[in-house]
């Protein structure tokens, strides 16, 4: 019973992401970018306040796996980067702690690319 509760966590929190996002797309006149940016940048201002690890110790994937925990990540690795490296740590500790997950969203992208057999709009 205590996996379930865990899974349930993971899917509401990040069900409610979900829904965030669809309400923009439903609600306002952004583009589906600015709403990828905005989810960023909210994780890298919750993380940079301190309320986006609470979160990832709550609900792990649920928050971690949403474009939120990308700019947590970010957020992270720039604190990690500036702690072990000063100011040169601000600009490359960001990419050090997301290049796995960005090498993996290159390589499958190539690889659906590869498979996907595009077609016109109509």
């Amino acid at each position: 019973m205590e996996i379930f509760a865990e899974y349930l966590k993971v899917f509401v929190v990040g069900g409610l992401f979900c829904v965030i996002g669809q309400v923009l797309i439903d609600k306002t006149n952004l583009t589906p970018g600015r709403i990828l940016v905005s989810f960023v940048t909210a994780g890298v201002v919750l993380s940079a306040i301190g309320l986006y690890q609470p979160l990832v110790d709550f609900a792990g994937a649920g928050a971690t796996v949403p474009l939120t925990g990308f700019g947590h990540s970010l957020a992270e690795g720039v604190r990690k980067g500036v702690q072990e490296n000063g100011l040169l740590g601000a600009f490359t500790g960001g990419i050090t702690q997301t290049a796995g997950g960005i090498a993996a969203a290159i390589i499958f992208g190539y690889i659906c690319a590869l498979l996907a057999k595009p077609k016109a709009k109509t």
